[in-house]
């Protein structure tokens, strides 16, 4: 199969939704990145890598950061940590205070932010620096020890996060958050802005396509069944309220964020990573969607 034939096909025809979503606003520093950006990169557990567009350009990963946050959490959180947080599907806005409300302060899911805050304070609990070790897992997953965070990015999101500051302190009133909500939340605004590209998107997911191991690190990060556990969430809840849909259309577990990307695992082959800013009503990129519904079509992948 001629990926590369197939990723150029993809960049020709995918980005024509751009023009029909919107960049996330509510960060400014979100709302300054260019909406035609478009790139994909795709690589194998064989080592292989193909690329198209912008998949070399960095951006803010923003939410797909809560994959490595959960794979740190699964590797040296007790199982007591799924006390504190469900894996059920939303069904509602990912920053949603009323859904947390009527559940009494335990997130549906990691990938929620209410969810995501609860793993970096879990995390804060037994890692000294929880904000190195973070960046030290994205590092080793890729093999880059230049990645690192956008300083601009977490300023932005600091000065104007008020939901998820409401929202942090919501989980500290039922109890739910342990340490200091300002060390949570600084954690948490940096993992959002971590800067990185689809190519090193592609290949810090790896391990999720190959039962927990790294092709980069020669190591298992997680045990084959952690593996399948994360793929199960990625599939069910890692797409916000949009879950149902990107399965209908795409069929592989995936996470997204608002900076556009979105990262999709073929269990037992390869991942897939794309990048377009402008993004639907849920919060997911609109070209990259279609992206990876066009990756799943021509190449007859799917889990289903």
């Amino acid at each position: 199969m001629d990926f590369n034939e197939i990723l150029a096909e993809i960049a020709s025809e995918a980005p024509q939704q751009i023009g029909r979503g919107k960049v996330a606003t509510y960060i400014p520093a979100l709302a300054r990145i260019p909406a035609n950006k478009f790139g994909i990169a795709v690589r194998t557990i064989s080592g292989e890598t193909f690329q198209a567009g912008d998949a070399n350009e960095k951006f803010s990963i923003q939410s797909i950061s809560k994959v490595f946050s959960l794979m740190l959490a699964m590797r040296i959180v007790d199982d007591n940590l799924w006390r504190r947080v469900r894996r059920e599907p939303s069904g509602n806005a990912f920053n949603s205070l009323v859904q947390l409300e009527y559940e009494h302060g335990i997130p549906r899911n990691p990938f929620i932010n209410a969810g995501a805050l609860v793993i970096i304070d879990a995390l804060i609990s037994v890692l000294k620096e929880a904000k190195v070790c973070f960046l030290e897992c994205a590092r080793g997953l890729t093999g880059n020890s230049a990645i690192d965070f956008d300083t601009e990015v977490a300023q932005s999101e600091a000065e104007h996060g008020y939901i998820n500051r409401a929202m942090a302190n919501f989980l500290k009133g039922y109890d739910n958050i342990d340490n200091d909500v300002n060390e949570v939340l600084d954690a948490y605004f940096h993992h959002c802005a971590l800067s990185m590209t689809c190519a090193e998107l592609a290949t810090a997911f790896l391990p999720l396509a190959n039962d927990g191991v790294s092709p980069v690190l020669k190591d298992a990060i997680l045990t084959p069944q952690q593996t399948r556990q994360m793929n199960s969430l990625l599939l069910t809840c890692g797409r916000y309220d949009a879950v149902g849909e990107f399965a209908y259309r795409v069929g592989l577990p995936s996470k997204s964020g608002v900076g556009g990307g979105i990262v999709a695992v073929v269990p037992g082959e390869m991942t897939v990573a794309v990048w377009s800013p402008e993004l639907d009503e849920a919060g997911n990129s609109l070209a990259g969607t279609r992206a990876l519904e066009m990756f799943t079509q021509i190449t007859q992948r799917s889990i289903f």
